[in-house]
């Protein structure tokens, strides 16, 4: 029993190896869409591991939109547009591979449709301890220390708000885009620019003001607001 069960970790940390490297390199473009992947018995002898284990990888990246095997043919990579990218390898395997301008624009894109919603959900929705951690939020990014401090209290604060609006759905979009929003929120991190970190901070205080008061659209427009700066800070550093 102790055999089988090592024997079946032991897989699974293989399948784990197989899926992160092949999926890194779709990302990446060493695979381009439309190209065909190694075939099987060459991809077996590079990775050191048994055909199921292969199978059950190639299996996982099916499911994520990134290839699709036909018969007699071989595997092929599927066009960008396929892939899945609420799965959370995918992201971070494009966040591995370097964001760039485009890639951003299309998270703030998705912002703008979802936050200022949830904003104004949390007005009518959010509780009284909800409400706290949001200011308890807002005031760790006034007194963050780091780069990474700042954006790591930016990402709870938005968290916290996808779940004070009370829908469900919108805490789980955020949980699934939690490695792309922390990437966006580092670039756009104000840290070190003193009159911004306190500027952007007053921000999202703001946003909660609004909700205390139960403004739906003072705190709607204040979240355009922060989404907004954000992104301009982001496409200044990247030029």
């Amino acid at each position: 029993m102790l055999n089988a069960t090592f024997s079946g970790r032991a897989n699974r940390s293989q399948h784990s190896f197989v899926v992160n490297e092949l999926g890194e390199e779709i990302v990446s473009g060493a695979y381009a869409s439309g190209t065909l992947l190694p075939g099987d018995g060459e991809l077996v002898e590079r990775f050191g591991v048994s055909r199921t284990v292969l199978r059950e990888a190639m299996k996982t990246l099916t499911a994520k939109g990134m290839i699709i095997p036909k018969a007699r043919i071989g595997t092929r990579v599927t066009e960008r547009s396929n892939w899945n990218l609420f799965d959370a390898d995918v992201l971070v395997w494009h966040i591995e591979a370097g964001v760039d301008a485009i890639f951003l624009k299309h998270l703030t894109d998705m912002r703008f449709a979802i936050e200022p919603f949830a904003a104004r959900l949390a007005a009518q929705r959010a509780g009284k301890e909800e409400i706290e951690h949001l200011y308890a939020c807002a005031e760790k990014m006034s007194k963050a220390d780091s780069n990474e401090n700042f954006a790591l209290a930016d990402l709870e604060f938005h968290l916290a708000l996808h779940g004070a609006s009370g829908n469900p759905f919108m805490l789980s979009v955020g949980n699934l885009i939690e490695a792309a929003l922390v990437t966006s929120f580092k670039l756009s991190s104000p840290y070190g620019e003193s009159d911004r970190h306190v500027a952007t901070a007053n921000r999202h205080r703001m946003i909660v003001e609004a909700i205390e008061r139960g403004d739906g659209d003072a705190a709607s427009v204040a979240m355009e607001r922060v989404i907004h700066e954000g992104y301009d800070r982001i496409t200044k550093k990247l030029g």
